[in-house]
């Protein structure tokens, strides 16, 4: 999540002083993203440095009463990072599709005990956030859409578990343990697929 722009989407209303923020942003992401006061701050000075935000007050004193107001420069900035999708063709360092692609070939380890209990805690966390949602009623509409939003994750992640268990109860049927092991043909790399560095 982008603090410094979601900063900015709030500064895009009106003047505002570093506490309001926090506030505004933990109720506008549905009080699931708490955010520091301190990085408020540290983000708004790096804001304001970049000529993305000024303050009322020229002596660049931080106070709990400073206002601060988005630039022209800053309203170009928010508008770019809103239209412009996040890079998602490289596929994010997961740890559950770690762990199942690890957990192969451990020995000792049983790779579909591992995947069922992801799933059971998957669906334990579905259940949950469904609960939440359910009291939480229907008059919080951020808090509900990122319930949505982790109930959709939760339920992909659920999806995939279930695929990779039967791609993998597929590969131990087909597998002959008596044949030997084939060897590994050359590989050309695929675009993509390449370590991406976080």
């Amino acid at each position: 999540m982008s603090v410094r722009h979601a900063l900015l989407a709030l500064l895009s209303e009106g003047p505002k002083y570093g506490l309001q923020l926090r506030n505004e942003f933990e109720q506008r992401t549905g009080d699931v993203w708490p955010l520091n006061v301190g990085q408020v701050y540290t983000t708004l000075q790096r804001l304001e440095r970049d000529g993305l935000v000024a303050s009322d007050d020229p002596e660049g004193d931080v106070g709990p009463q400073r206002d601060f107001r988005i630039t022209v420069e800053g309203e170009r900035e928010l508008a770019e990072w809103l239209t412009t999708p996040p890079d998602l063709s490289a596929p994010p360092r997961d740890e559950v599709v770690m762990k199942v692609m690890v957990a192969i070939d451990v020995p000792g380890v049983d790779v579909l005990d591992v995947i069922q209990a992801h799933r059971r805690y998957m669906v334990e966390l579905m259940q949950e956030w469904t609960r939440l949602k359910a009291d939480a009623g229907s008059d919080d509409l951020h808090f509900a859409l990122v319930v949505d939003a982790e109930l959709f994750r939760l339920d992909a992640v659920t999806r995939w578990l279930d695929a990779a268990d039967g791609r993998l109860a597929r590969a131990t049927t087909t597998k002959d343990p008596t044949e030997p092991e084939p060897a590994a043909s050359p590989r050309l790399p695929l675009p993509r697929r390449q370590a991406v560095r976080r």
